[in-house]
């Protein structure tokens, strides 16, 4: 996917760095694999559950809320997560053409510093 700001790559697939306290939106761009014109009209995020996680990664709000659409590209606000977990989120989109696309990252929680 293009423009995937602060995404890191590994052999598995895309994924991002999250300190646990962080509330931070990540976009993810479809612009290279729409038609010339399609953009897209819905979006819906899964993100992996963990079992006996004390702290889970989730929306701060709710997915109402927390996902929105500009174009061509899904916004996500995630929060939470625990500690050395690696979550799945699943991002599943419909177009304005009808088309359907789904696309998974991984959210690895670590501690970061500067």
């Amino acid at each position: 996917m293009a423009n995937l700001t602060g995404f890191k790559r590994d052999n598995t697939s895309a994924y991002i760095e999250k300190h646990p306290d962080a509330n931070i939106q990540y976009g993810v761009d479809w612009t290279d694999y729409l038609n010339s014109g399609d953009s897209v009209s819905t979006a819906t995020i899964t993100i992996q559950s963990i079992s006996g996680d004390s702290n889970p990664l989730e929306f701060p709000t709710d997915a109402a809320t927390d996902v929105t659409i500009s174009g061509a590209v899904v916004n996500i606000r995630l929060s939470g997560g625990t500690l050395d977990n690696v979550y799945t989120v699943d991002v599943k989109i419909t177009t304005s053409d009808g088309d359907t696309d789904s696309r998974r990252f991984r959210i690895v929680i670590t501690e970061k510093t500067l």
